[in-house]
């Protein structure tokens, strides 16, 4: 691999870490208070997509105003995932798996009733000039989710330690019955981990909207490396999360980039494999910190 090669698959791990993080932290920060997993979080994703589709390819709306409609879009959807299907099954982890995997073909049916089932939608990129690295050319689209990341995922760390709402959301995590007794609601909290989960997953997916194919099929794609994310940086750790979305999405570029994808996806199960032989709670446990 030349150097150029590497800069650019370098400045394309950054990106698929942070998309990996953005997704990757709502499904544990759900899990973490819920105990139940959102299969449909990959979906949630690509409903952020599609509305930088509709907003700004078809609309004409400004492409950050897009993204932020995204943003929007997703919590609410995350909030009545939340309200329709997991209050409802509250404590059924069987039954939570079932009612977001059906759920899953709701999401397809509707996008390609919707909006086709053919080809990928187009979604035009709102800048097209490049970076030049050491003679590297690197697409402006696959860095900017960066430090929109960091700040999303800095600013949850610091309002779950700082602020009494996010208090409460961690101590929901850690022991619901007696944070029910200190009169925390147990139905707020949810409610807001569903929330940030899917603004999380919105803002990746109006972000990364004019590199993926957008089709209806395209949370598959995401969600199974987000859930190997979640196992290996322990079930319900914000911060294990971050640090094996860095760990797996740099592993599964360079894997990528040397052989194939299903050779990097293989490679990440192996990954997971190894990090739960030597530690079964993943790389720093399952309490939210």
């Amino acid at each position: 691999m030349d150097l150029q090669t590497a800069i650019q698959t370098a400045a394309s791990a950054g990106a698929a870490s942070t998309m990996l993080m953005l997704i990757a932290v709502g499904l544990t920060l759900a899990f973490g208070v819920m105990q139940m997993a959102n299969l449909a979080h990959g979906h949630v994703f690509m409903a952020g997509a599609y509305t930088v589709f509709v907003l700004y390819a078809l609309g004409g709306v400004p492409y950050w105003a897009a993204v932020a409609a995204a943003v929007g879009v997703c919590a609410g959807i995350g909030l009545a995932i939340e309200r329709g299907i997991f209050r409802q099954v509250r404590g059924d982890v069987v039954a939570g798996f079932i009612a977001t995997a059906g759920l899953i073909f709701i999401f397809e049916v509707f996008m390609g009733w919707r909006w086709g089932w053919g080809l990928m939608k187009i979604i035009p990129k709102p800048y097209m000039i490049p970076f030049n690295i050491m003679g590297a050319s690197i697409d402006f689209a696959r860095i900017q989710l960066i430090p929109f990341a960091v700040v999303a995922i800095g600013g949850l760390i610091f309002f779950m330690r700082r602020f009494k709402l996010g208090r409460a959301l961690r101590a929901v995590a850690q022991d619901p019955e007696a944070a029910s007794l200190q009169g925390i609601s147990i139905n707020k909290i949810t409610a807001l981990a569903m929330g940030i989960a899917g603004a999380l997953a919105g803002l990746a997916g109006g972000l990364m909207s004019t590199i993926y194919a957008v089709t209806p099929y395209l949370g598959h794609a995401v969600i199974l490396p987000a859930l190997v994310t979640v196992v290996v940086g322990g079930l319900g750790s914000v911060e294990g999360t971050i640090i094996a979305a860095v760990i797996l999405g740099f592993t599964q570029t360079f894997v990528t980039t040397l052989t194939d994808g299903v050779t990097a996806l293989m490679v990440l199960y192996a990954v997971m494999g190894i990090v739960l032989a030597i530690r079964p709670q993943g790389l720093m446990g399952r309490v939210i910190a």
